[in-house]
């Protein structure tokens, strides 16, 4: 997923400056990593260079002075063909959780510790995640960030299971 086109999309709501669009990038997709403000304004930049977001004036708040930027046609446009395309699933599966299983077995004979000691940090993440939901203050972005968020640890949780039924395959297969 591009920044790009998470901006665009903010954009088609309204003209609006840098801030208010990270601002509302951190606030509606909540369990995303929030946007740094370089990020955003070199973004901004390449949109504008590349004609899909022009500038529209300059707002004044209670601070600083702040640029604003609008969408084009040429923007709307892509950001439309970006939403109509479906989301391929990946490729390739390249799992930090597996890549140290398999060197945990290389490096350290066994990996059952590692294991171990991961699942009980996906059942910690779990908790708190379960404890935000449960909060009278959050809001339906962030219940399904966190439903989101849950089913991977979840899917997770069962590949650890799975690979502790497998592991004496596993060591065999990576030492030989």
């Amino acid at each position: 997923m591009s920044t790009g086109h998470i901006l665009l999309g903010l954009l088609t709501e309204r003209p609006k400056h840098g801030y208010e669009l990270k601002r509302e990038h951190d606030e509606r997709l909540p369990g995303a990593k929030p946007l740094a403000y370089g990020q955003v304004y070199a973004t901004l930049q390449r949109l504008q260079r590349d004609g899909k977001v022009a500038v529209t004036g300059v707002a004044q708040d209670a601070g600083p002075e702040r640029t604003v930027y609008e969408i084009t046609g040429k923007g709307t446009d892509d950001v439309h063909r970006w939403l109509d395309e479906t989301e391929r699933p990946a490729p390739y599966v390249s799992s930090p959780l597996f890549t140290r299983v398999v060197l945990a077995l290389v490096a350290e004979g066994s990996a059952d510790d590692y294991l171990l000691r991961q699942r009980g940090a996906h059942l910690e993440r779990m908790r708190e995640l379960t404890a935000r939901k449960n909060t009278a203050e959050t809001t339906v972005g962030e219940l399904l960030a966190a439903d989101y968020a849950l089913h991977h640890l979840d899917a997770d949780l069962r590949w650890m299971e799975t690979a502790r039924r497998r592991i004496d395959e596993l060591t065999r297969e990576v030492r030989s």
